[in-house]
């Protein structure tokens, strides 16, 4: 571990002020002035000025620091397997993986044959995909979904060129080699048939880019033919098969309620049926064995149950409860194949695999180690599999693959992520400790030092946090992380309320009325790090994005002299007046999680903790604001309004702590930038920005 001091920002350059045109916004008979609602006008060149004109002021800032940037991009690199191939996967004939080469940004899917005896390594490579050749001349590239056709004929992926997460099909005979000429736009799902002939995709409505329809295409064909059309806004479709091959399942789902649709996978043309209408606040997911059906359902609680049925009756009185629901376990989701059955658990945030033999009936849980980690079950999609495949990581173990045999109740490390660079796992310590919140409620937070690091309170500490949607945040190795954790930092997550690490009622806890808990839940945890001497006040770089930006944008609102900087990505902040816009993508569908403006009462609430609408004149740290141009789920505006909004407040002046930067990626979306050494140096400013604000 190595110390020293790194150099500051220049703050000579003027920042850019964006031209203030007061806007006068009422709703319920209560007035808003917005000076900087013009830039919901995305594409005027004023707009986009402003916009180059911050990247240039952020640029000269941060000149000081271009060395210590190239310096962490060069570190960084040297940590990455650059010439890398994941664990292949059995389907029908062949084997499939994905590999990366040196000094190219994107990976390459591949596959080769599997010979009578079993060989396969030494066959011939077949490549079905190189992103590589399908990026040349782009800016962005990004494959989202990705499905090869029973016999193995045809592949099938979407594809997004511009980074607002607009996908358009593509679909090759690898027979030929050539593409098929199809033209199919805004794809979000897709799935074969069983017929390899049949291929079911779903779009989204262009005005909200809500995935809203179902289609059919026939390979051959040039018509397609609409199934299903879903007109409730708060609700979206996907598509799925399950992995017996028998069913088809569509999927129209809320954040807290859905609806199946049943389809038999060799028979394409036949009718849909549907599972179960849906029910406020009742979910399902559906799985498939022989002659029966499986049931996570969460209709006797928030944890959820399984049950089972036959497959032809569907009838709630058929039902037969296989797990009850546990108020202390959260069942988050069940897969299964010819011999076995794996329940995925939560147990006091702890994440748990419990394997059963189906032919015995006995049950057993993988044990493991870590005080923090993460583990997901693979999607081995061979029916009769004679093993179960898993990822397990943790903040101080780089991600491993492992096979699993449920029968001798043992694992075998298939691969394990290379750390060049002399990596030792020993020389790191990983730890969980809780804080209390104002509420008495214990906040997890995991946490990851250097052994080196002294606990007297004199290290900087990076704090994590997202904290909405039910979805949680395990611990995960970073090995970008370890250029933080050798120079003395201490990285932790903050496992807030309105994730999903305790369930449902975890998410309920931070979300509509309760969202505010979110907010004295991170900074408890902050607080907590102080108390247990990992760090002082001030010292704290608090860091989340698009939700997460949120909950650290209200955060710094409430106390802004906990925290020594503060990195926003994609920060959703102004609130109350996106959520007033039906016609913004997501607006209809997220009331379930903030709560509709349009009502009186929810617009009071949620004009209490909008970050924008909360914003004044308070010793703010240094803060980093990064967004992407053609981002369609946090508009560009969003950022760019906040940070001008803080600007006119005097935030980022001589008399503040530290800058106030706000950097557009103008050629990306949401995610940032496609390729993976153009994420790298993006993420070499930022650890440079913090390691200037913070030492």
């Amino acid at each position: 571990m190595t110390r020293r001091t790194f150099p500051g920002f220049d703050l000579s350059p003027a920042a850019p002020l964006a031209p203030r045109k007061p806007a006068i916004l009422t709703q319920h008979s209560h007035a808003r002035s917005d000076a900087y609602h013009w830039m919901r006008q995305r594409d005027t060149e004023a707009l986009l000025a402003h916009l180059r004109d911050e990247n240039a002021y952020a640029d000269a800032v941060l000149a000081p620091l271009a060395a210590l940037q190239d310096e962490l991009y060069a570190e960084m690199l040297a940590r990455i397997q650059e010439d890398d191939s994941s664990v292949p996967v059995k389907l029908g004939k062949w084997m499939y993986y994905s590999r990366t080469e040196t000094g190219k940004p994107y990976g390459i899917h591949a596959r080769k044959r599997i010979a009578e005896d079993g060989a396969w390594q030494a066959a011939p490579e077949e490549i079905l995909l190189d992103e590589n050749a399908e990026a040349e001349g782009k800016s962005f590239y990004e494959v989202g979904d990705f499905a090869v056709s029973p016999s193995g004929r045809y592949v099938a992926w979407a594809e997004d060129t511009k980074g607002n997460r607009q996908y358009r099909l593509r679909v090759r005979d690898l027979d030929s080699g050539k593409m098929l000429r199809l033209k199919r736009e805004r794809i979000t799902t897709i799935v074969w048939a069983q017929d390899d002939r049949t291929l079911f995709y779903t779009v989204e409505e262009p005005r909200t880019e809500r995935s809203w329809q179902l289609w059919r295409h026939t390979i051959g064909d040039t018509e397609d033919t609409l199934l299903h059309t879903e007109r409730d806004e708060r609700f979206s479709l996907s598509v799925m098969k399950t992995r017996s091959d028998g069913f088809i399942v569509l999927t129209s789902g809320s954040h807290t309620t859905n609806e199946l649709r049943l389809l038999p996978a060799d028979r394409p043309t036949a009718r849909w049926k549907l599972f179960a209408r849906r029910r406020q606040n009742v979910e399902y997911e559906l799985d498939h064995h022989s002659d029966r059906l499986l049931v996570r359902v969460n209709d006797t609680g928030p944890n959820f149950r399984l049950v089972e049925m036959p497959v032809n009756d569907w009838h709630r009185d058929g039902w037969r409860e296989l797990m009850a629901h546990d108020d202390d376990v959260v069942l988050e989701g069940v897969d299964l194949w010819q011999d076995w059955m794996v329940a995925s658990l939560r147990v006091r945030g702890q994440q748990r695999l419990r394997v059963t033999v189906l032919a015995s009936g006995e049950s057993h849980d993988i044990a493991f180690d870590e005080p923090a980690y993460s583990v997901e079950l693979e999607d081995l999609p061979e029916w009769a599999s004679p093993v179960l495949r898993y990822e397990f990581e943790s903040l101080t173990m780089p991600d491993s693959t492992f096979d699993y045999d449920p029968l001798k109740r043992s694992a075998t490390l298939l691969k394990r992520q290379q750390v060049p660079g002399g990596f030792d796992a020993t020389h790191y310590a990983s730890e969980r400790i809780e804080a209390i919140a104002t509420d008495g409620t214990r906040i997890p937070v995991s946490l990851v030092r250097h052994r080196d690091t002294p606990r007297d309170g004199s290290a900087p500490v990076w704090l994590e946090g997202y904290g909405a949607y039910g979805i949680p945040t395990d611990p995960w190795f970073s090995p970008t992380r370890l250029s933080l954790l050798d120079r003395g930092w201490v990285f932790a997550i903050a496992h807030v309320r309105g994730g999903g690490e305790m369930g449902q009622r975890w998410h309920d806890g931070g979300r509509l009325a309760h969202k505010p808990n979110s907010f004295t839940d991170f900074i408890a945890c902050a607080e907590a790090l102080v108390r247990e001497r990992y760090t002082t006040q001030g010292k704290i770089l608090a860091s989340g994005g698009s939700a997460g930006g949120l909950l650290i944008a209200a955060s710094l609102n409430l106390r802004p002299e906990l925290f020594g900087a503060a990195l926003l990505e994609v920060p959703f902040v102004d609130v109350v007046t996106t959520m007033l816009d039906p016609d913004l993508p997501l607006t209809i569908g997220e009331y379930e999680e903030w709560g509709n403006p349009q009502r009186p009462a929810d617009y009071r609430r949620l004009l209490g903790w909008s970050p924008y609408d909360n914003l004044a004149s308070r010793d703010y740290p240094p803060m980093l604001v990064e967004t992407g141009l053609h981002d369609s789920q946090v508009m560009v505006w969003e950022p760019a309004k906040y940070v001008a909004r803080m600007r006119e407040l005097g935030v980022g002046t001589a008399t503040s702590r530290g800058p106030l930067l706000l950097r557009v990626n103008m050629d990306a979306g949401h995610g940032g930038a496609s390729g993976r050494y153009d994420a790298l140096r993006e993420r070499a400013r930022q650890l440079a920005f913090a390691l200037a604000a913070l030492g």
